[in-house]
């Protein structure tokens, strides 16, 4: 792209975004806003309803049963997703269920509107992003009608008094909850002479930023705390003007006043003294905080989201003085992810946030992501822990011929707080980075990043047991299972028409178990005659998966029903739609070509053919498997001196 036409390009966004900013907000009074409500009642809504519809408004999604995630991972509960987290949360599904649980249940002004959402989780699981996240729903929401002028940016049907609230009701079906705060009560007397139709209306939108319906409070030292963070100040200048008590003095600039109308964010809430966290107390229950020195209770209309590490937690539960604290309080565990293929997701999405142009090898992010998850897995007396990674994965582990029938529910509730523990995300980033400046060619490989993963554990990681957890992982499991990868990625590079191969060795076979069961007869492929199943060629498959004696009839049996059961559902089916099946096939593919595949890696000095077979290789992993030729070579050097090596 030009210069030019970059320049043009940007400047039409730029005129585009001015116009949009020049769309005019409402100013009127209080009997032109009562017309806005006529057409529409919810532009009075509160705080939680207007949250939770700015989220739901991007879209709603129902997990569907059918899917094998919702079947395998979440036992076909049909939860919700929402689209405004796609994309940018991954393996978060439950907790984000559960916030948005809390939303709605609250935005029908139950008893969780007057409750504070805690999200606990470990460092790094993304509980500050998350919170961003939800901030930023509101600054794209529509803007806010509020008494002009008012600090707290309060509901203009405040202005209604008491005696026709209930008539009010009866006409607009809206309930009227709160009442004007000092600052406005003093303004409707004084310079409006209780004029309240006259009082003027105005429209603003949320701000992070602008502090306007978003409060943080951000941790503080027992020294540093003070209560005006919280509900503003008296401004000592104006003491000398009027008295204490005078509405005029009063500096309405807290996280509760700010953040009315809107969210109240508390980050690492409990590093604060319980003294400081009182105001949570009036803030949920009777919906009001105090206001500064001599002034009444001011009317809070907000969610309240709190955040904190399971340490901070547990402490503060363990102090019975904190009771009406933590009964007030409406927890969700946002855990680290423990899904393989959402964490590889995670650091895919860092990545490109990031400046990082340099190469990663295929299944680079996922051996990272392998060690990740293991090490926030807790130990199990039903599986080992490469078993229950595959498992928490959705994937179908082989054993002895058939699929391993787990619950993994019954697994999860062995360990009802997993994945609040291990390794985070910024570790593996570190790691990628390390590896990334070690590299003399500009890229990452899962050989590079498991010496820099290594290297990383042996510095950083202080307590023994874990220490050495991982460097087990790191150096028996993974490097194993990272083999058996790459055992079958070489071997499939080094078969022409892999994929051929597979489909007809599946077809075949299927149609001779299907003959066998049915005891009827083939139709030879060449000569067209009919003849009888081929034992033989049947149990030379079945045998790479230990299917022998009188356990092949069972099998045979069991894979034609699996495949006319997806076919009467108008399922595709193909050589990988059954796991032990697919798993043999690819286990004779390999054993097949192994031999002269181990010749042709490891030697040395190849003749001109095996040469040719080296480079068709080669070009077959960087065009088919996303390889550039420097992280092909290492694979297939690091293949010939580990997987090969006794060969």
């Amino acid at each position: 792209m030009s210069k030019n036409n970059k320049s043009d390009k940007f400047l039409k966004l730029v005129g585009k975004h001015q116009e949009k900013k020049k769309v005019k907000q409402f100013r009127g009074s209080l009997s032109e806003y009562l017309e806005l409500l006529e057409g529409d009642s919810g532009i009075a809504k509160l705080a939680h309803k207007r949250l939770f519809d700015a989220i739901a408004s991007n879209g709603i999604t129902r997990m569907e049963r059918s899917s094998d995630r919702c079947n395998k991972l979440f036992g076909g509960e049909k939860l919700r997703t929402y689209d405004y987290f796609q994309d940018r949360f991954f393996g978060m599904e439950r907790s984000l269920a559960k916030i948005m649980r809390f939303l709605r249940s609250a935005s029908l002004k139950g008893e969780e509107s007057r409750q504070v959402l805690l999200l606990l989780g470990p460092v790094g699981a993304g509980k500050s992003a998350l919170m961003e996240h939800i901030k930023g729903a509101l600054e794209e929401c529509e803007a806010m009608y509020h008494i002009d002028g008012c600090p707290i940016h309060e509901e203009p049907l405040h202005l209604i008094p008491r005696s026709l609230r209930e008539e009010f009701q009866k006409i607009y079906g809206i309930r009227i909850e709160g009442d004007l705060c000092p600052v406005c009560r003093f303004r409707l007397k004084d310079e409006f002479n209780n004029d309240y139709m006259a009082m003027p209306i105005a429209q603003s939108s949320f701000s992070v930023r602008g502090r306007r319906g978003v409060g943080v409070v951000p941790p503080m030292d027992a020294n540093s705390q003070d209560v005006t963070i919280l509900v503003g100040s008296e401004d000592i200048s104006k003491l000398d003007m009027y008295s204490e008590d005078d509405p005029r003095v009063l500096s309405l600039n807290g996280a509760f006043n700010v953040g009315n109308r809107g969210i109240v964010e508390f980050v690492e809430v409990f590093k604060n003294e319980i003294e400081f966290l009182h105001t949570m107390i009036t803030a949920t229950q009777e919906k009001s905080v105090p206001s500064p020195g001599k002034g009444p209770m001011i009317y809070f209309d907000g969610v309240i989201l709190a955040h904190c590490n399971e340490a901070e937690w547990n402490k503060f539960k363990s102090e019975n003085t904190n009771e009406a604290i933590l009964d007030r309080i409406v927890r969700v565990n946002v855990p680290y992810c423990l899904e393989v293929s959402e964490e590889i997701k995670i650091y895919q999405k860092m990545l490109n946030l990031s400046d990082f142009d340099g190469h990663v090898a295929p299944h680079t992010l996922e051996i990272a992501s392998m060690f990740a998850v293991l090490s926030r897995l807790h130990p199990s007396n039903k599986v080992d822990p490469l078993t229950k990674m595959k498992l928490y994965n959705g994937k179908d582990v082989i054993e002895k011929g058939t699929v391993k029938k787990i619950d993994i529910n019954d697994l999860r509730d062995e360990s009802r707080d997993e994945g609040m523990t291990g390794i985070s995300t910024r570790f593996i980033m570190k790691a990628i980075d390390s590896a990334l400046s070690d590299s003399e060619e500009d890229m990452v490989t899962p050989i590079s990043i498991r010496d820099a993963l290594i290297k990383q554990v042996k510095d950083q990681i202080v307590v023994e047991d874990d220490r050495n957890r991982y460097l087990d992982f790191l150096g028996k499991t993974l490097h194993d299972e990272y083999l058996n990868i790459l055992e079958k990625e070489i071997t499939k590079a080094f078969v022409s028409a892999y994929e051929e191969q597979a489909e007809a060795l599946f077809n075949n076979y299927l149609d001779h178990a299907e003959a066998y069961v049915n005891m009827a007869t083939v139709k030879d492929s060449v000569t067209k005659e009919e003849i009888n199943p081929d034992d033989g060629f049947m149990a030379s498959i079945e045998e790479q998966i230990g299917i022998t004696g009188t356990s092949k009839e069972n099998f045979r049996v069991d894979i034609t029903a699996f495949m006319f059961s997806k076919l009467r559902r108008g399922e595709k089916v193909d050589w990988k739609s059954y796991a032990p099946l697919r798993e043999a096939i690819e286990t004779k593919l390999t054993s097949s070509v192994k031999q002269i595949s181990r010749i042709v890696t490891k030697s040395k000095s190849r003749d001109k053919k095996q040469q040719g077979k080296y480079n068709e290789m080669v070009d077959t992993l960087i065009k088919e498997y996303g390889y550039n030729e420097s992280s092909a070579q290492e694979v297939i050097k690091f293949a010939a001196n580990n997987l090969w090596r006794d060969s």
